[in-house]
């Protein structure tokens, strides 16, 4: 049975963890789960130790993050002022304490916790609320658990100075096969500008992807062509995207569209680049000319 559809979340996420797709029934062929994590100030702290790969999102507020172990973070950044890590030495063993804040998921890069499977970690908001998302997926791989501070995300504004602006986006990715090549997962995020495409020219791949949508204002929408189907995309929908479906988008005017983007690899066939349709590379390519109303 194919997946093609949305995951609609008409209302605000629940406090706590709350799966929004699961790799089981008609999400079965995503082969990884994705959930929300919604913690108020003075909630008793959220505690796991799942036996998946996971990567925490931190969506918006302030939260401590307490990992069992070392965690790795790059030598010469400090997160400034967004991120504070302090290693603390018990009788329990080492633990990591990171403090994260992020107050736009439109002006500001991610901070991202990545944990390889059965790592010990607990959450509690420092924030009146926080919202972290969180994917998931199966990896017996044992990697040392890796804090993605916001200076390191690999920011690009792609498309800049074609098809008249159209299709420009900002392009924010945490995590691939270049910096972490022992994940099953590649991460990151799309700001998709008011009235303009993202995901284009129209691509496609064999890897499971999920898309998790946030509008500005929150009553905004946009649309997707997921291969031949046309899906309108409201505040928390997910797309769940699989077996080489084309799925560009675009947001309505007066609307910013901003999503999360997650990747599975699958066995012996990792995701590396998107294979674009041939019939629109043209539109991609310098000096490409088409009817424009600039002159009106």
């Amino acid at each position: 049975m194919s997946t093609a559809m949305v995951i609609t979340h008409p209302d605000d996420y629940r406090d706590g963890y709350e799966i929004l797709v699961l790799r089981s029934g008609c999400g079965a062929e995503m082969l990884m789960d994705f959930a929300s994590l919604s913690l108020r100030k003075g909630m008793s702290a959220w505690r796991s130790a799942a036996e998946d790969e996971r990567a925490f999102l931190l969506a918006e507020g302030e939260v401590e993050l307490t990992v069992h172990g070392q965690v790795e973070c790059p030598a010469g950044l400090s997160g400034g002022s967004a991120v504070v890590v302090k290693a603390e030495e018990t009788h329990n063993g080492r633990w990591t304490h990171i403090i994260a804040r992020r107050t736009s998921l439109l002006d500001e890069n991610p901070t991202v916790l990545h944990l390889p499977a059965g790592t010990e970690l607990e959450i509690c908001a420092r924030s009146e609320r926080a919202l972290l998302y969180v994917s998931s997926t199966a990896n017996p791989a044992r990697f040392t658990p890796r804090l993605y501070l916001p200076e390191e995300c690999h920011v690009e504004i792609r498309n800049r100075g074609t098809l008249d602006e159209t299709c420009t986006r900002i392009v924010r990715t945490v995590f691939n096969k270049n910096n972490a090549p022992w994940s099953n997962l590649v991460l990151g995020e799309d700001v998709n500008l008011h009235g303009r495409w993202s995901s284009y020219p129209p691509h496609h791949h064999p890897q499971p992807e999920i898309y998790h949508y946030r509008f500005f204002p929150s009553q905004g929408f946009g649309m997707t062509a997921l291969g031949t189907e046309a899906y309108q995309l409201h505040n928390r929908d997910s797309l769940l995207i699989t077996d080489n479906r084309d799925h560009p988008q675009v947001a309505a005017p007066g609307y910013t569209m901003w999503y999360l983007w997650v990747i599975r690899h699958l066995e012996g066939n990792p995701y590396i680049a998107p294979e674009f349709t041939p019939e629109h590379v043209w539109t991609d390519r310098p000096g490409a000319t088409f009817y424009s109303t600039v002159q009106l």
